[in-house]
């Protein structure tokens, strides 16, 4: 467009600043900055809204405060996408000065600022925000409620998630037949020790997403329903609902505690193939931990079954656990592998680079 000789409007640049958005490049965002304030474009509220959202997107608060303190006009949409930008960012007392200056609050202004304090160990002031919000007339929608119920978790209050649970019954208009509040009910009467609960919410719904799947599936794991985990597990799978590493971790977890060996080892062997996802740090310390109490032969015979990539990953990851054991078992395994004289020594050395820095 430049190269044509055609001159971008505040239309185009923030279209440009959208995009960049999706790729996080704090130095194209620096770039689209200066132009518009070349072409005099910087004064648009809707520009300036998108490269504040953009600079906090790319984890640059300051750069974000920069472009807000000097807009001369600010609307509703400003000041949340400040709050929401330095909440992602982790400053959440900041987050806090600037909810409190607002000069109107609307539902989104008002669940940010009560989901940061839920996500950052401030449950209690979750409540007391919720409190406000209501005598403000400001009437939730179902992520208000999420967060609140993600607040309950962190307090592993009960009682609290009831009452939650009663008002999404009363007050939500269906929000607690949603997936999004659905989901975070079923985790919660996890978390807070409420398996019946939470059996209970997810039969009731008419609709799930994987997370909701996950969500049930870790929640009987970490209960000793191992068994019924797995069967949960294989029902979701009969649904046609794609499996993703948290399920996959769920399922591990719930093996090794039920001591499911040929189970576990069976989802870590098929990860790849069978969905798609490459093992990761969790995969393996589930693994490690369902391998750790069984005979040195029988994990030979598992561990032979195993490809180089996967056995490589498991080395590493037996290194970091500190599973001497099993360790040993994949390390005899890939002397034994025509593939031992250089992949090895090339996992040591990532290994060892990665621990020093």
């Amino acid at each position: 467009m430049l190269r044509a000789g055609a001159k971008p409007d505040k239309f185009t640049l923030t279209f440009v600043a959208k995009s960049l958005s999706l790729v996080l490049d704090y130095n194209l965002a620096g770039v689209v900055h200066g132009f518009a304030i070349k072409l005099s474009l910087y004064d648009d509220l809707h520009f300036r809204n998108t490269l504040l959202r953009l600079y906090l997107q790319c984890g640059k608060p300051k750069c974000g405060r920069k472009v807000f303190d000097k807009m001369r006009a600010r609307s509703v949409v400003t000041w949340t996408a400040l709050l929401s930008g330095l909440l992602a960012c982790g400053e959440l007392d900041e987050a806090r000065e600037v909810f409190e200056r607002m000069p109107e609050r609307n539902v989104v202004s008002w669940t940010a600022m009560i989901d940061g304090c839920a996500r950052n160990g401030r449950p209690e002031e979750a409540f007391e925000l919720f409190r406000r919000m209501m005598e403000e007339n400001v009437r939730p929608n179902e992520f208000t409620l999420v967060a609140l119920l993600i607040a309950c978790s962190e307090l592993g209050s009960l009682n609290l998630g009831r009452w939650v649970h009663e008002f999404a019954h009363k007050n939500g208009g269906g929000f607690n037949r949603g997936v999004y509040v659905g989901t975070a009910l079923v985790d919660m009467y996890s978390k807070c020790g409420s398996l019946e609960d939470a059996v209970k919410v997810f039969d009731e719904m008419p609709v799930r997403s994987v997370a909701t799947w996950n969500s049930m599936i870790t929640g009987l794991g970490v209960h000793g329903c191992g068994r019924e985990a797995i069967t949960l597990f294989k029902e979701m799978e009969e649904e046609n609902v794609r499996a993703d590493e948290v399920t996959l971790v769920g399922v591990m977890c719930a093996c090794a505690r039920e001591g499911m060996v040929d189970e576990g080892f069976k989802v870590f062997r098929d990860m790849r193939e069978r969905y798609g996802i490459e093992p990761g740090i969790a995969h393996c310390n589930c693994l490690i931990e369902i391998l750790n109490g069984e005979e040195i032969e029988i994990v030979r015979c598992l561990v032979e079954e195993l490809d180089g990539r996967d056995r490589r990953t498991l080395a590493m990851c037996c290194r970091e656990y500190g599973d001497l054991k099993v360790e040993e078992i994949v390390r005899s395994c890939e002397r034994e592998s025509h593939s031992f004289g250089c992949s090895l020594v090339q996992s040591e050395a990532e290994c060892f680079q990665w621990e020093v820095g």
